[in-house]
């Protein structure tokens, strides 16, 4: 079967081959025996292949907005909710849900084949979606958004799943290139949309904005998504191939350690029982997922011990984990800047944000389109994570006095040092392990992707909230400190609030932003260092022209049941 992208051909193959091993121990590694399509398939990059992609971008446009839409609006609904220090858990209980979800959804698309899950997915998302527009309290807010972060978990792993069922390793990242030039439209409009609907009053439709896209994405996968399973096995026989007990104890050291992270430093001192005692359960129950997934007790585990022995596929993770936090560390913290400090409304926050993203785009595209062509991808993760060190060490000069260009220059250094490490984590995953690990190494990576978000939330939140408390003194009026205290800062973020009060309580207030802002950004610096250090350890493997899957593009005779 001959697979085109350009002019050079691209071998599929469907029998056993000698892969590189990665690891300082073993010179080869094990070949795939799982059964793979008959040899003589024609399969090339024909209208059907694109029709799947096409609807495969409208489903990343879904998950793109939704991603992105809160950054500007979230004080205002914060606000007119009254959430006092839950606001977090409007993102984190997606960035939860969407995290603990992936592997599973990884196992759950072996089993089932692709088409379905994915397509739950969505109709789960669309679900969230009405029921986080309709809510009437705090409560009911985040149990839609952890339905729209269940949703997005599915999606944004199974769309990168599909993408490797259907082009080898080397000619991936020119396909995740197209698919990640839609995401990035997507998320360069969500913060500018999600601030037009707070300045008009209009924040649940940041929320039912996931209903027609969802509408759109569900139509396009059940006409085109028209992709291969085994089908002769019973529900109940697949069923079994589940892994309960493993996905069970990784959902609830996420939650234990996330409740942890979300109150420490703020509501809670970091010293204080109820701080540690979620978080030291959480850690220990993480510790005892991969003993258990390890001992063998489960056939098929939904997080394989062979994913992470070998060098590359290891160091490749840290990234993946790394790369996600910083990612939403600055999504999140720049807008807050923008309308604590800059005194900006939520839809010209928006307006402010927009170098990250468009930057962001050509970028992520240029090193897809790089990794295609030369096959490199560590040189590209040291380059990116440098610039995202430095990026968000420039941001430590941010203040009241900083011009546009500043902020504009720092924003596209940073973005593109995001840009760089968004589509050349994943073939460094995949690169040193075998085909039929697929979909357990991109839910691997999707978990720690999402597990990132969650820390690049919730750490510089409980940074910021704590700093905000220390340098709280600088308000001279008790009463408006008040008001502040105890994680109320980031919820009173906003021109309208700040602006209320006359001088010199209003420049007392933006210079207590500015503080806890600072010290933000200075502790993201080590992140961003800490990814050059975790890039340096891996190999650079050549990618394999070889594809081989048992979940391809079905033949134009076959019709699905």
């Amino acid at each position: 079967m001959d697979v085109n992208i350009d002019s050079e051909k691209t071998t599929v193959s469907h029998g056993p081959t000698d892969p590189q091993r990665d690891d300082n121990t073993e010179d080869s590694e094990p070949t795939d025996v799982e059964n793979t399509t008959e040899a003589g398939d024609d399969v090339s990059y024909g209208w059907r292949f694109w029709l799947i992609i096409a609807s495969l971008c409208a489903t990343s446009l879904l998950t793109a907005v939704e991603g992105t839409v809160t950054a500007t609006a979230l004080p205002t609904i914060a606000r007119n909710l009254g959430s006092k220090e839950l606001y977090v858990w409007f993102v984190n209980a997606v960035f939860l849900s969407s995290a603990v979800v992936q592997p599973l959804f990884g196992q759950l698309a072996d089993v089932f084949g692709r088409r379905y899950p994915t397509i739950f997915a969505v109709a789960i998302f669309a679900l969230g979606s009405g029921i986080a527009g309709g809510s009437t309290s705090a409560g009911m807010l985040i149990s839609g958004r952890t339905l729209q972060g269940i949703g997005l978990g599915g999606v944004n792993m199974l769309i990168d799943i599909v993408v490797c069922d259907l082009v080898p390793q080397n000619k991936r990242g020119a396909i995740m290139g197209v698919i990640f030039a839609v995401f990035a439209i997507g998320s360069s409009l969500g913060p500018f949309i999600g601030g037009v609907f707070a300045d008009h009053s209009a924040w649940r439709w940041v929320f039912y904005l996931g209903l027609p896209i969802s509408g759109i994405a569900l139509l396009l996968l059940v006409l085109f998504l028209q992709v291969n399973y085994e089908k002769e096995t019973t529900i109940s026989t697949k069923l079994k191939r589940l892994d309960y007990v493993g996905n069970g104890i990784l959902i609830l050291s996420m939650v234990s350690i996330l409740i942890a992270l979300t109150y420490g430093g703020s509501i809670r001192p970091w010293n204080s029982w109820r701080t540690l005692v979620p978080l030291i359960i959480g850690l220990l129950g993480l510790v005892l997922f991969h003993i258990y997934e390890a001992t063998g007790l489960q056939k098929e585990p939904v997080m394989p011990p062979r994913l992470f022995q070998n060098r590359t596929s290891l160091f490749a993770f840290i990234l993946v984990f790394l790369h996600g936090v910083l990612l939403y560390w600055i999504t999140y913290f720049l807008p807050v800047y923008f309308q604590s400090v800059l005194l900006s409304n939520p839809t010209r926050s928006g307006v402010q944000f927009l170098p990250t993203i468009v930057v962001l785009i050509p970028f992520a595209i240029i090193s897809g389109g790089l990794i295609t062509k030369i096959g490199c991808y560590k040189p590209i993760c040291i380059v990116g994570f440098a610039m995202q060190a430095l990026g968000v060490g420039l941001f430590t000069t941010l203040d009241s006095r900083s011009s546009t260009p500043e902020w504009v220059v720092f924003q596209i250094i940073a973005a593109a040092g995001v840009g760089l490490v968004t589509t050349s984590t994943l073939p460094a995953v995949q690169v040193g392990l075998l085909e039929s690990d697929v979909a357990s190494s991109t839910a691997t990576w999707g978990f720690l992707r999402s597990l990132g978000n969650i820390w690049g939330v919730s750490i510089p939140a409980a940074i910021f909230n704590s700093r905000f408390e220390q340098l709280s003194h600088r308000i001279s009026d008790t009463e408006v400190r008040a008001m502040l205290r105890n994680g109320k800062a980031y919820e009173q973020a906003s021109a309208a609030f700040i602006t209320s009060f006359r001088e010199p309580t209003r420049g007392e207030i933006i210079r207590t932003y500015e503080g806890a802002l600072q010290r933000v950004w200075q502790i993201a610096i080590t992140f961003g260092l800490l990814g050059v250090l975790a890039a340096l350890p891996m190999r650079e493997l050549q990618l394999k022209k070889v594809l081989r899957t048992e979940f391809g593009m079905q033949k134009k005779e076959q019709k699905r049941t």
